[in-house]
Protein backbone atom coordinates (compact mmCIF):
# COMPACT_ATOMS: atom_id res chain seq x y z
CA UNK A 1 0.00 0.00 0.00
CA UNK A 2 1.66 3.22 -1.16
CA UNK A 3 0.99 7.10 0.33
CA UNK A 4 -2.26 7.87 -0.81
CA UNK A 5 -3.92 4.57 0.37
CA UNK A 6 -2.56 4.88 4.05
CA UNK A 7 -3.73 8.74 4.00
CA UNK A 8 -7.06 7.52 3.16
CA UNK A 9 -6.80 4.35 5.56
CA UNK A 10 -6.03 7.22 7.95
CA UNK A 11 -8.26 9.84 7.32
CA UNK A 12 -11.28 7.74 5.56
CA UNK A 13 -12.02 10.59 3.37
CA UNK A 14 -9.79 12.63 1.53
CA UNK A 15 -10.16 15.98 -0.15
CA UNK A 16 -8.42 16.55 -4.08
CA UNK A 17 -7.58 19.66 -5.33
CA UNK A 18 -9.99 22.00 -8.31
CA UNK A 19 -8.93 23.07 -11.24
CA UNK A 20 -5.76 23.85 -12.68
CA UNK A 21 -5.71 25.45 -16.71
CA UNK A 22 -8.22 28.72 -15.47
CA UNK A 23 -5.97 29.14 -12.56
CA UNK A 24 -3.08 29.23 -14.83
CA UNK A 25 -5.50 31.57 -17.41
CA UNK A 26 -6.05 33.60 -14.76
CA UNK A 27 -2.46 33.93 -14.04
CA UNK A 28 -1.41 35.22 -18.39
CA UNK A 29 -1.35 32.07 -19.42
CA UNK A 30 -3.44 32.50 -23.04
CA UNK A 31 -5.39 29.81 -24.64
CA UNK A 32 -3.73 27.41 -26.68
CA UNK A 33 -0.24 27.73 -25.43
CA UNK A 34 1.56 24.62 -23.79
CA UNK A 35 0.35 24.78 -20.42
CA UNK A 36 3.29 22.21 -19.12
CA UNK A 37 6.13 24.66 -20.48
CA UNK A 38 4.67 27.22 -17.88
CA UNK A 39 6.52 24.64 -15.23
CA UNK A 40 9.65 25.76 -16.63
CA UNK A 41 9.03 29.33 -17.93
CA UNK A 42 6.31 30.68 -15.15
CA UNK A 43 7.43 27.72 -12.12
CA UNK A 44 6.32 30.42 -9.67
CA UNK A 45 2.78 30.74 -11.06
CA UNK A 46 2.37 26.89 -11.19
CA UNK A 47 3.35 26.74 -7.96
CA UNK A 48 1.48 29.17 -6.64
CA UNK A 49 -1.91 27.09 -7.75
CA UNK A 50 -0.67 24.27 -6.00
CA UNK A 51 -0.05 26.40 -2.76
CA UNK A 52 -3.78 27.63 -3.14
CA UNK A 53 -5.03 24.57 -3.00
CA UNK A 54 -2.92 23.09 -0.16
CA UNK A 55 -3.57 25.97 2.12
CA UNK A 56 -6.91 25.26 1.08
CA UNK A 57 -7.41 22.42 2.41
CA UNK A 58 -6.64 19.44 -0.10
CA UNK A 59 -5.16 16.26 0.97
CA UNK A 60 -4.32 15.46 -2.75
CA UNK A 61 -2.56 17.88 -5.25
CA UNK A 62 -2.37 16.80 -8.96
CA UNK A 63 0.95 18.44 -11.08
CA UNK A 64 0.76 20.73 -14.10
CA UNK A 65 1.39 17.64 -16.41
CA UNK A 66 -1.72 16.23 -17.78
CA UNK A 67 -0.98 17.09 -21.46
CA UNK A 68 2.85 15.95 -20.77
CA UNK A 69 2.81 13.03 -23.33
CA UNK A 70 5.29 13.23 -26.28
CA UNK A 71 2.83 12.92 -28.37
CA UNK A 72 1.14 16.10 -26.85
CA UNK A 73 4.27 18.05 -26.51
CA UNK A 74 5.48 17.46 -30.13
CA UNK A 75 2.24 19.38 -31.56
CA UNK A 76 4.12 22.48 -29.90
CA UNK A 77 7.43 21.40 -30.77
CA UNK A 78 8.43 20.19 -27.45
CA UNK A 79 8.52 16.22 -28.13
CA UNK A 80 12.43 16.38 -26.83
CA UNK A 81 11.35 18.05 -23.72
CA UNK A 82 9.02 15.49 -22.13
CA UNK A 83 11.54 14.84 -19.08
CA UNK A 84 12.47 18.70 -18.36
CA UNK A 85 8.62 19.62 -18.43
CA UNK A 86 7.31 16.38 -16.02
CA UNK A 87 9.92 16.53 -13.87
CA UNK A 88 9.74 20.06 -12.73
CA UNK A 89 5.62 20.26 -13.08
CA UNK A 90 6.33 17.04 -10.18
CA UNK A 91 9.13 19.31 -8.03
CA UNK A 92 6.70 22.81 -8.57
CA UNK A 93 3.62 20.87 -6.66
CA UNK A 94 5.35 19.23 -4.33
CA UNK A 95 7.05 22.55 -3.45
CA UNK A 96 3.69 24.21 -3.24
CA UNK A 97 1.75 21.85 -1.39
CA UNK A 98 4.24 19.75 0.55
CA UNK A 99 1.59 18.57 3.29
CA UNK A 100 -0.45 17.55 0.53
CA UNK A 101 -0.56 14.25 -1.54
CA UNK A 102 0.87 14.66 -4.94
CA UNK A 103 -0.30 13.04 -7.71
CA UNK A 104 0.99 13.15 -11.03
CA UNK A 105 -1.35 13.88 -13.64
CA UNK A 106 -0.82 12.08 -16.76
CA UNK A 107 -4.41 12.73 -19.73
CA UNK A 108 -5.04 11.73 -22.96
CA UNK A 109 -2.65 11.17 -25.36
CA UNK A 110 -4.83 12.40 -28.23
CA UNK A 111 -4.10 9.35 -30.72
CA UNK A 112 -5.85 6.10 -31.07
CA UNK A 113 -4.82 3.18 -30.94
CA UNK A 114 -5.31 0.37 -33.81
CA UNK A 115 -7.75 -0.21 -36.01
CA UNK A 116 -9.45 3.07 -35.09
CA UNK A 117 -5.70 4.79 -35.41
CA UNK A 118 -2.25 4.26 -35.85
CA UNK A 119 -0.71 3.24 -32.81
CA UNK A 120 -0.25 0.13 -31.51
CA UNK A 121 -0.83 -0.66 -27.25
CA UNK A 122 2.95 -1.21 -27.03
CA UNK A 123 3.41 1.91 -28.60
CA UNK A 124 0.95 3.78 -26.53
CA UNK A 125 2.59 1.80 -23.05
CA UNK A 126 5.88 2.87 -24.04
CA UNK A 127 4.54 7.05 -24.86
CA UNK A 128 2.92 7.24 -21.23
CA UNK A 129 6.13 5.27 -19.58
CA UNK A 130 8.51 8.33 -20.84
CA UNK A 131 6.36 10.24 -18.95
CA UNK A 132 5.31 8.64 -15.67
CA UNK A 133 9.26 8.02 -15.67
CA UNK A 134 9.59 11.59 -15.77
CA UNK A 135 7.09 12.73 -13.20
CA UNK A 136 8.54 9.79 -11.07
CA UNK A 137 12.02 11.03 -10.73
CA UNK A 138 10.35 14.60 -10.01
CA UNK A 139 9.76 13.24 -6.60
CA UNK A 140 5.89 11.91 -6.98
CA UNK A 141 4.53 8.70 -5.57
CA UNK A 142 1.14 8.25 -7.03
CA UNK A 143 -0.25 8.74 -10.52
CA UNK A 144 -3.79 9.98 -11.65
CA UNK A 145 -4.61 8.58 -15.14
CA UNK A 146 -7.15 10.89 -15.54
CA UNK A 147 -10.11 12.18 -18.37
CA UNK A 148 -9.88 9.07 -20.54
CA UNK A 149 -12.82 8.13 -22.76
CA UNK A 150 -11.27 5.06 -24.42
CA UNK A 151 -10.34 2.24 -21.75
CA UNK A 152 -7.76 0.58 -23.89
CA UNK A 153 -6.01 3.69 -23.92
CA UNK A 154 -7.08 4.25 -19.99
CA UNK A 155 -5.24 0.83 -19.52
CA UNK A 156 -1.98 1.33 -21.71
CA UNK A 157 -1.34 3.94 -19.14
CA UNK A 158 -2.10 2.32 -15.64
CA UNK A 159 0.03 -0.71 -17.31
CA UNK A 160 3.05 1.73 -17.94
CA UNK A 161 2.23 2.92 -14.34
CA UNK A 162 3.07 -0.14 -13.16
CA UNK A 163 5.74 -0.79 -15.12
CA UNK A 164 8.03 1.89 -14.63
CA UNK A 165 6.87 2.44 -10.77
CA UNK A 166 7.45 0.72 -7.61
CA UNK A 167 5.35 0.88 -4.93
CA UNK A 168 3.47 3.58 -6.15
CA UNK A 169 -0.51 4.20 -6.49
CA UNK A 170 -2.17 4.96 -9.36
CA UNK A 171 -6.00 6.28 -9.99
CA UNK A 172 -7.56 6.12 -13.22
CA UNK A 173 -10.73 7.97 -13.96
CA UNK A 174 -12.78 8.21 -16.93
CA UNK A 175 -15.42 11.16 -18.48
CA UNK A 176 -19.09 10.23 -18.66
CA UNK A 177 -21.54 11.96 -20.68
CA UNK A 178 -25.25 11.90 -19.66
CA UNK A 179 -27.05 10.10 -22.96
CA UNK A 180 -30.19 7.81 -23.06
CA UNK A 181 -28.91 4.72 -22.32
CA UNK A 182 -27.17 5.77 -19.16
CA UNK A 183 -23.72 7.69 -18.56
CA UNK A 184 -20.91 6.42 -21.16
CA UNK A 185 -17.70 8.32 -22.01
CA UNK A 186 -17.00 9.21 -25.49
CA UNK A 187 -16.04 5.90 -26.62
CA UNK A 188 -19.18 4.53 -25.37
CA UNK A 189 -17.63 2.91 -22.41
CA UNK A 190 -20.21 2.81 -19.63
CA UNK A 191 -19.57 2.89 -15.73
CA UNK A 192 -19.49 -1.01 -15.00
CA UNK A 193 -17.53 -1.91 -18.08
CA UNK A 194 -14.93 1.16 -17.04
CA UNK A 195 -14.66 -0.23 -13.21
CA UNK A 196 -13.55 -3.82 -14.51
CA UNK A 197 -10.97 -2.14 -17.02
CA UNK A 198 -9.29 -0.30 -14.65
CA UNK A 199 -9.21 -2.32 -12.03
CA UNK A 200 -8.06 -5.39 -14.00
CA UNK A 201 -5.08 -3.34 -15.51
CA UNK A 202 -4.12 -2.33 -11.65
CA UNK A 203 -5.62 0.78 -10.56
CA UNK A 204 -5.86 0.71 -7.16
CA UNK A 205 -8.78 4.14 -6.96
CA UNK A 206 -11.21 4.42 -9.63
CA UNK A 207 -13.82 7.40 -10.60
CA UNK A 208 -14.63 10.11 -12.83
CA UNK A 209 -13.61 13.57 -13.25
CA UNK A 210 -14.82 16.42 -15.57
CA UNK A 211 -18.08 16.24 -18.06
CA UNK A 212 -20.52 16.75 -15.12
CA UNK A 213 -21.54 18.65 -12.06
CA UNK A 214 -21.68 17.24 -8.63
CA UNK A 215 -25.27 16.10 -9.39
CA UNK A 216 -24.74 13.59 -12.19
CA UNK A 217 -21.16 13.09 -10.42
CA UNK A 218 -23.70 11.71 -7.55
CA UNK A 219 -25.00 9.13 -9.63
CA UNK A 220 -21.59 7.68 -11.34
CA UNK A 221 -20.20 7.07 -7.90
CA UNK A 222 -23.51 4.91 -7.26
CA UNK A 223 -22.76 3.19 -10.81
CA UNK A 224 -19.26 3.01 -9.71
CA UNK A 225 -19.91 1.46 -6.30
CA UNK A 226 -22.58 -1.06 -7.47
CA UNK A 227 -19.94 -3.02 -8.96
CA UNK A 228 -16.34 -2.30 -6.84
CA UNK A 229 -14.95 -1.80 -3.10
CA UNK A 230 -12.01 -0.23 -4.53
CA UNK A 231 -11.94 3.75 -3.40
CA UNK A 232 -13.86 6.28 -5.54
CA UNK A 233 -12.08 9.44 -6.93
CA UNK A 234 -14.88 11.89 -7.58
CA UNK A 235 -13.39 15.19 -9.52
CA UNK A 236 -16.74 17.22 -10.72
CA UNK A 237 -17.34 20.29 -12.87
CA UNK A 238 -18.75 23.55 -11.00
CA UNK A 239 -21.60 22.83 -13.26
CA UNK A 240 -22.24 22.93 -16.81
CA UNK A 241 -20.20 25.57 -18.86
CA UNK A 242 -22.95 28.17 -20.28
CA UNK A 243 -21.49 30.98 -22.96
CA UNK A 244 -22.16 34.00 -21.49
CA UNK A 245 -20.82 37.36 -23.48
CA UNK A 246 -18.86 35.20 -25.18
CA UNK A 247 -16.79 33.83 -22.02
CA UNK A 248 -17.69 30.17 -20.28
CA UNK A 249 -19.12 30.82 -17.30
CA UNK A 250 -19.74 28.06 -14.62
CA UNK A 251 -22.32 28.78 -11.83
CA UNK A 252 -21.96 26.34 -9.36
CA UNK A 253 -20.71 27.83 -6.18
CA UNK A 254 -18.50 26.72 -3.11
CA UNK A 255 -21.68 26.61 -1.03
CA UNK A 256 -23.82 24.88 -3.76
CA UNK A 257 -20.90 22.36 -4.30
CA UNK A 258 -20.42 21.79 -0.41
CA UNK A 259 -24.16 21.41 0.32
CA UNK A 260 -23.96 18.34 -2.02
CA UNK A 261 -20.92 16.69 -0.68
CA UNK A 262 -22.84 14.47 1.88
CA UNK A 263 -24.70 13.11 -0.56
CA UNK A 264 -21.64 12.18 -2.92
CA UNK A 265 -20.17 10.68 0.16
CA UNK A 266 -23.53 8.48 0.75
CA UNK A 267 -23.06 7.12 -3.24
CA UNK A 268 -19.70 6.11 -2.46
CA UNK A 269 -16.80 8.77 -2.89
CA UNK A 270 -13.75 8.42 -1.04
CA UNK A 271 -11.71 11.29 -2.59
CA UNK A 272 -13.81 14.20 -3.85
CA UNK A 273 -12.36 17.47 -5.53
CA UNK A 274 -13.29 19.70 -8.68
CA UNK A 275 -12.75 19.98 -12.19
CA UNK A 276 -13.49 22.65 -14.32
CA UNK A 277 -14.77 25.91 -12.77
CA UNK A 278 -13.71 24.66 -9.50
CA UNK A 279 -11.41 27.13 -7.32
CA UNK A 280 -9.38 27.30 -4.20
CA UNK A 281 -12.71 28.47 -2.59
CA UNK A 282 -14.71 25.62 -3.86
CA UNK A 283 -12.36 23.34 -2.49
CA UNK A 284 -11.93 25.07 0.90
CA UNK A 285 -16.11 24.89 0.85
CA UNK A 286 -16.04 21.01 0.47
CA UNK A 287 -13.27 20.28 3.19
CA UNK A 288 -15.28 22.02 5.18
CA UNK A 289 -18.71 19.82 4.49
CA UNK A 290 -16.02 16.31 4.57
CA UNK A 291 -13.99 17.70 7.96
CA UNK A 292 -18.01 17.14 9.57
CA UNK A 293 -18.76 14.36 8.05
CA UNK A 294 -15.42 13.12 9.36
Amino acid sequence: MGILLDRLAEKKLLVSDGAWGTMLQAKGMTPGSCTEEWNVSNGDAVKSVAKAYGDAGSDLVLTNTFGGSRCKLEKFGFGDRVAEFNQAGARLSIAGAPDAVIAASIGPTGEFLEPLGEMTAGQMEEVFAEQIAAVLAGGVKVVCVETMTALEEAQCAIRAARKVGDGIDVIATMTFDATAQGFKTMMGVDVERAAAGLIEAGADVIGANCGNGIANMIKIAQEYRAVTDKPILIHANAGMPELVNGKTVFRETPADMAGRVGELVDAGANIIGGCCGTTPEHIAAMKEAVDKLR
